[in-house]
């Protein structure tokens, strides 16, 4: 028997929906569109508003659900070190201690 899919309220079913919604802070700035090269580009405003200038490095992260990239984020490669530390830290203090 398949298993029971909800609506998250959103008119989605749950068991195909990620968990970024507006109760996750996330929201949609802007669509996209890819070229037949691959390539998409950032609006001016979005840029802005992020920071992200000329010659920036981004880090492109991604969420997994049931084998397939559900969803994407972009952030840049300075504010990764931070987000890995705050997350990784807490875990390699409680190895250190066991």
């Amino acid at each position: 028997m398949p298993p029971k899919k909800s609506d998250d309220g959103m008119g989605r079913s749950k068991a195909s929906s990620c968990e970024c919604g507006p109760v996750h802070g996330c929201r949609v700035e802007a669509v996209l569109s890819v070229d037949e090269r691959g390539q998409m580009v950032l609006p001016k405003d979005v840029r802005e508003k992020a920071g992200i200038r000329t010659g920036d490095k981004l880090a492109l992260i991604s969420w997994e659900k049931d084998g397939s990239i559900c969803c994407l984020a972009l952030m840049k490669v300075e504010n990764l070190s931070g987000m890995v530390k705050d997350v990784l830290g807490p875990l390699m203090q409680e190895q250190d201690s066991a």
